[in-house]
C-alpha cells in the first residue's frame, strides 16, 4: 500500500512549512531513513526523513512552496510508475462538510518524525469556549511522550472532531476555531466526524483506518508490531505505570495485543488471567547483565571525532554507539554527575546526525568513569540502564532492565554489541 508524504509539524504553532529542496527525484528509488526533502519554519530549516521503502511518486509540492502541517505532498508506491497515486494537498482550514462551522482547522501534530498518529489524552477547553493562543486546548499522547497542544489563534473552540482516548492519524482535523461565538457548538467523535465527511476527494489510507463504529470501547489500532531489538512499544506514561503497578508489558506482547502501548492497554493487562507465583516474582525481577572491556577505546575515538571531523560533543558520540546497539531510530539519554543531556539517532551509522531532542529516552545511559564507583544494583527503571564505570586498565558496563523493556536475548545481544563499540568504535563505524 502506497505510504503518503505529508508535511510534517516541526513545532506546536506551526501552521505551514517551506518545502526548501527535495533530495530525491520523482521515480527515484527510496530506502526508510533516507533523507526525502528539507523543510523550513519561522524557527528552523531540518531534513526529513522518509517513512517507508518504495518509490517517490505523485509529488504535488515543489520547491519554494508553503504547505499546511499535514497536507499530502507525495507518495512512496510500490513501483515508480504510480504518479498520479498523490492526492491534493489538504486546504488549511477546515473543508463546509455538513453542519460543521466554519473556521480554523486544529490538526493532530506530529511530535516525532516516524510519528502516524496521536492518542487525543483529554480536552482542556469545551465547544463554545473562548481560547487565547497561548491557552492548551488538547494533551496529546505518542509512544514517545505526551504534550500539550495549543490553541495557536485567539478565538472560539466551535468543535471538537474526536473524543478523549481516541487515536488521530497525523495531521487530521481534531478541532474547529472559529472567530466569533458559535451558535450550536459541535462535538463529534472520530467515527462520526469521518462518516460526515464528503465522499470526494477520497481520504487518505490513514483517514480511511480511523473509521470506527460509533460505539466501539476504544479506537483500532494497527496491525501488531514487534520493535527491532527485542523492545516494546509503549508510551513513556505507560512503562512507568507498568513498573509501578508490577505489570509486565511483554504478556500483551505475548497475547498478540498491538504496539505501541498506551495507558488504557493497562486496563488489559490487569484484566488478564494472573500468572502462577514463580511467573510473576520472575516477570517482576529485574535483569543485570556485566561487560567487562580491558581497553577504553571510547576515549581516543572521541579525540579523534574531534579532530578530524570536527564531532566535539563526547556525549553525543556516546548516545550515537549506544543508539547504534538499540538499533536505531531512538533516544539516549546520557546522564554525567547528576545531568542529563536527551539525543536523538537517527537509523543508520551517522555519528553527525545525532541531535539534542526533549523526547523521553529508550535508553539511559549513566556515566560513572572518574567517580570511585566500581559496582551497583540500582534495579530497573522506566527505561532499560547501561552503566559505564572504570575496572582495572578497562571499563565494566552493567545493563539494568525489566524483563518487559527487553527480554533475555536481547539484553545479552544489546550489551555484547555495545561492549564491543566501546572497546573498538572504529571497527564498527567501518
Amino acid at each position: 500500500m502506497p505510504h503518503d508524504v505529508t508535511m510534517p509539524q516541526l513545532g506546536m504553532a506551526q501552521d505551514a512549512g517551506k518545502i526548501v529542496s527535495w533530495l530525491k527525484a520523482p521515480g527515484e528509488a527510496v530506502a526508510k531513513g533516507d533523507l526525502l526533502f528539507e523543510v523550513e519554519t519561522d524557527k528552523a530549516t531540518m531534513e526529513v526523513e522518509a517513512q517507508a521503502s518504495g518509490f517517490l511518486t505523485g509529488v504535488v509540492a515543489e520547491a519554494g512552496e508553503d504547505v499546511p502541517v499535514g497536507a499530502v505532498i507525495a507518495r512512496i508506491s510500490e513501483s515508480a510508475e504510480e504518479e498520479s497515486a498523490a492526492p491534493e494537498p489538504a486546504a488549511e482550514d477546515a473543508p463546509p462538510a455538513d453542519d460543521l462551522p466554519e473556521g480554523h482547522s486544529v490538526t493532530m501534530p506530529q511530535l516525532g518524525m516516524a510519528q502516524d498518529s496521536g492518542v487525543l489524552v483529554n480536552w482542556l477547553k469545551a465547544p463554545g469556549e473562548a481560547v487565547a493562543a497561548g491557552d492548551v486546548l488538547f494533551e496529546v499522547e505518542t509512544d514517545k511522550s505526551t504534550m500539550e497542544v495549543e490553541a495557536g489563534r485567539d478565538g472560539y473552540l466551535a468543535a471538537t472532531l474526536a473524543e478523549a482516548g481516541e487515536e488521530v492519524p497525523v495531521g487530521e482535523p481534531v478541532a474547529i476555531l472559529s472567530a466569533e461565538a458559535p451558535a450550536n457548538p459541535v462535538a463529534r467523535s472520530v467515527a462520526r466526524t469521518a462518516a460526515a465527511a464528503p465522499s470526494s476527494p477520497p481520504a487518505r489510507p490513514e483517514a480511511n483506518a480511523a473509521q470506527r463504529p460509533e460505539t466501539r470501547p476504544e479506537p483500532a489500532r494497527p496491525a501488531p508490531q514487534q520493535a527491532s531489538g527485542g523492545r516494546i512499544l509503549a508510551s513513556p506514561k505507560a512503562r512507568r505505570l507498568a513498573l509501578e503497578q508490577g505489570l509486565d508489558l511483554a504478556r500483551l506482547v505475548e497475547a498478540g495485543h498491538p504496539q505501541p502501548f498506551h495507558v488504557r492497554d493497562l486496563d488489559r493487562l490487569r484484566a488478564m488471567p494472573a500468572t502462577s507465583p514463580v511467573a510473576e516474582g520472575a516477570a517482576a525481577t529485574a535483569r543485570m547483565l556485566t561487560a567487562e572491556i580491558d581497553a577504553d577505546g571510547f576515549a581516543a575515538f572521541a579525540d579523534w571525532a574531534a579532530e578530524a571531523h570536527g564531532l566535539a560533543d563526547a556525549d553525543a558520540l556516546l548516545a550515537g554507539l549506544a543508539g547504534a546497539s538499540l538499533s536505531p531510530p531512538c533516544t539516549i539519554a546520557v546522564e554525567r554527575f547528576g545531568q542529563a543531556r536527551h539525543f536523538a539517532v537517527p537509523a543508520g551509522r551517522v555519528l553527525s546526525a545525532v541531535s539534542e531532542t526533549e523526547d523521553a529516552p529508550d535508553l539511559i545511559l549513566r556515566d560513572l568513569r572518574g567517580t570511585a564507583i566500581r559496582s551497583l544494583a540500582m534495579g530497573a527503571e522506566a527505561s532499560p540502564v547501561l552503566t559505564l564505570m572504570t575496572g582495572g586498565a578497562g571499563l565494566s558496563v552493567t545493563l539494568e532492565c525489566s524483563p518487559s523493556q527487553l527480554d533475555a536475548q536481547s539484553a545479552i545481544t544489546f550489551l555484547t554489541d555495545f561492549a564491543g563499540r566501546v572497546e573498538q568504535p572504529l571497527r564498527h563505524l567501518l
